[in-house]
Protein backbone atom coordinates (compact mmCIF):
# COMPACT_ATOMS: atom_id res chain seq x y z
CA UNK A 1 0.00 0.00 0.00
CA UNK A 2 1.43 3.56 -0.48
CA UNK A 3 -0.22 6.53 0.44
CA UNK A 4 0.81 10.24 -1.33
CA UNK A 5 1.09 13.30 0.41
CA UNK A 6 3.15 16.40 -1.88
CA UNK A 7 4.17 20.10 -0.93
CA UNK A 8 4.53 23.40 -2.60
CA UNK A 9 7.11 25.67 -1.67
CA UNK A 10 8.14 29.13 -2.35
CA UNK A 11 10.50 31.95 -1.61
CA UNK A 12 13.21 31.78 0.85
CA UNK A 13 13.46 29.52 4.49
CA UNK A 14 12.13 32.35 6.42
CA UNK A 15 9.89 34.64 4.53
CA UNK A 16 8.87 31.69 2.46
CA UNK A 17 5.65 29.80 2.20
CA UNK A 18 4.43 26.87 1.67
CA UNK A 19 1.16 24.54 1.20
CA UNK A 20 0.54 20.61 2.10
CA UNK A 21 -1.98 18.59 0.64
CA UNK A 22 -2.79 14.64 0.83
CA UNK A 23 -4.05 12.08 -1.61
CA UNK A 24 -7.02 11.37 0.65
CA UNK A 25 -7.81 15.51 0.82
CA UNK A 26 -7.71 15.54 4.29
CA UNK A 27 -4.95 18.00 4.06
CA UNK A 28 -5.93 20.42 1.29
CA UNK A 29 -3.16 23.12 0.56
CA UNK A 30 -2.53 23.30 4.42
CA UNK A 31 -0.18 26.41 4.60
CA UNK A 32 2.57 26.17 6.44
CA UNK A 33 6.12 28.08 6.89
CA UNK A 34 8.85 29.33 9.01
CA UNK A 35 6.02 31.33 10.96
CA UNK A 36 3.94 28.20 11.69
CA UNK A 37 6.62 26.18 12.75
CA UNK A 38 9.13 28.65 14.72
CA UNK A 39 6.10 30.63 16.14
CA UNK A 40 2.84 31.17 16.42
CA UNK A 41 0.96 31.89 13.00
CA UNK A 42 -1.70 30.09 11.86
CA UNK A 43 -1.23 26.77 9.72
CA UNK A 44 0.83 23.58 10.51
CA UNK A 45 4.23 22.11 10.54
CA UNK A 46 6.55 18.99 9.77
CA UNK A 47 6.42 17.79 13.06
CA UNK A 48 2.72 18.90 14.09
CA UNK A 49 2.05 16.22 10.97
CA UNK A 50 4.55 13.63 12.56
CA UNK A 51 2.77 13.76 16.22
CA UNK A 52 -0.80 13.97 14.45
CA UNK A 53 0.23 10.72 12.24
CA UNK A 54 2.26 9.11 15.42
CA UNK A 55 -0.76 9.18 17.76
CA UNK A 56 -3.05 7.92 15.39
CA UNK A 57 -0.50 5.11 14.15
CA UNK A 58 0.06 4.25 17.98
CA UNK A 59 -3.82 4.39 18.84
CA UNK A 60 -4.57 2.16 16.10
CA UNK A 61 -1.60 -0.12 16.89
CA UNK A 62 -2.94 -0.28 20.50
CA UNK A 63 -6.39 -1.33 19.34
CA UNK A 64 -5.12 -4.12 17.57
CA UNK A 65 -2.16 -5.41 20.44
CA UNK A 66 -5.17 -5.27 23.03
CA UNK A 67 -7.58 -7.07 21.04
CA UNK A 68 -5.19 -9.93 20.23
CA UNK A 69 -4.83 -9.96 24.52
CA UNK A 70 -8.76 -10.22 24.46
CA UNK A 71 -9.42 -6.82 25.70
CA UNK A 72 -11.60 -4.02 23.62
CA UNK A 73 -10.94 -0.27 24.32
CA UNK A 74 -13.64 1.39 25.00
CA UNK A 75 -11.70 4.76 24.31
CA UNK A 76 -7.79 5.59 23.26
CA UNK A 77 -6.89 9.04 23.35
CA UNK A 78 -3.42 9.36 22.45
CA UNK A 79 -0.99 12.97 22.19
CA UNK A 80 2.09 13.79 20.75
CA UNK A 81 4.54 15.91 22.19
CA UNK A 82 7.34 16.23 18.90
CA UNK A 83 10.84 17.75 20.57
CA UNK A 84 13.17 19.77 18.00
CA UNK A 85 16.09 20.73 18.95
CA UNK A 86 18.84 22.35 17.31
CA UNK A 87 21.84 20.46 16.71
CA UNK A 88 24.80 20.79 15.42
CA UNK A 89 24.67 20.81 11.25
CA UNK A 90 21.37 22.04 11.66
CA UNK A 91 18.22 20.67 13.64
CA UNK A 92 16.60 17.52 14.10
CA UNK A 93 13.44 15.49 16.15
CA UNK A 94 14.99 14.43 19.29
CA UNK A 95 12.14 12.73 20.87
CA UNK A 96 8.27 12.11 20.78
CA UNK A 97 6.82 11.78 23.95
CA UNK A 98 3.24 9.88 23.53
CA UNK A 99 0.67 10.24 26.66
CA UNK A 100 -2.07 7.85 26.40
CA UNK A 101 -5.33 7.61 28.27
CA UNK A 102 -7.28 4.46 27.78
CA UNK A 103 -10.52 3.54 29.05
CA UNK A 104 -10.76 -0.46 28.75
CA UNK A 105 -13.29 -2.49 31.46
CA UNK A 106 -11.89 -5.15 33.61
CA UNK A 107 -8.66 -4.57 31.90
CA UNK A 108 -5.94 -6.35 33.21
CA UNK A 109 -2.74 -4.21 34.30
CA UNK A 110 0.05 -6.23 33.03
CA UNK A 111 -1.99 -7.40 30.32
CA UNK A 112 -2.28 -3.51 29.14
CA UNK A 113 1.19 -2.69 29.92
CA UNK A 114 2.67 -5.81 27.03
CA UNK A 115 0.18 -4.02 24.53
CA UNK A 116 1.15 -0.55 25.15
CA UNK A 117 4.95 -1.76 24.79
CA UNK A 118 4.20 -3.90 21.75
CA UNK A 119 1.90 -1.20 19.76
CA UNK A 120 4.60 1.45 21.19
CA UNK A 121 7.62 -0.44 19.32
CA UNK A 122 5.55 -2.07 16.75
CA UNK A 123 3.37 0.87 15.17
CA UNK A 124 4.92 1.79 11.92
CA UNK A 125 5.81 5.62 12.21
CA UNK A 126 7.43 4.79 15.43
CA UNK A 127 9.82 2.15 13.71
CA UNK A 128 10.32 5.19 10.77
CA UNK A 129 11.64 7.28 13.17
CA UNK A 130 14.79 7.85 15.03
CA UNK A 131 14.03 9.60 17.75
CA UNK A 132 13.82 8.49 21.18
CA UNK A 133 10.18 7.56 21.96
CA UNK A 134 8.91 7.67 25.40
CA UNK A 135 5.47 6.81 26.87
CA UNK A 136 3.08 7.48 29.74
CA UNK A 137 -0.07 5.46 29.74
CA UNK A 138 -3.06 5.45 32.19
CA UNK A 139 -5.23 3.13 32.59
CA UNK A 140 -8.93 4.32 33.31
CA UNK A 141 -11.11 2.16 35.01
Amino acid sequence: MKKTASAHWQGGIKDGKGTISTESGALKESPYGFNTRFEDKPGTNPEELIGAAHAGCFSMALSKELGDAGMTAESIDTKAQVTLEKVEGGFEISTVHLTLRAKIPGADRAAFEKAVEAAKTGCPVSKVLKATITLEGILEA
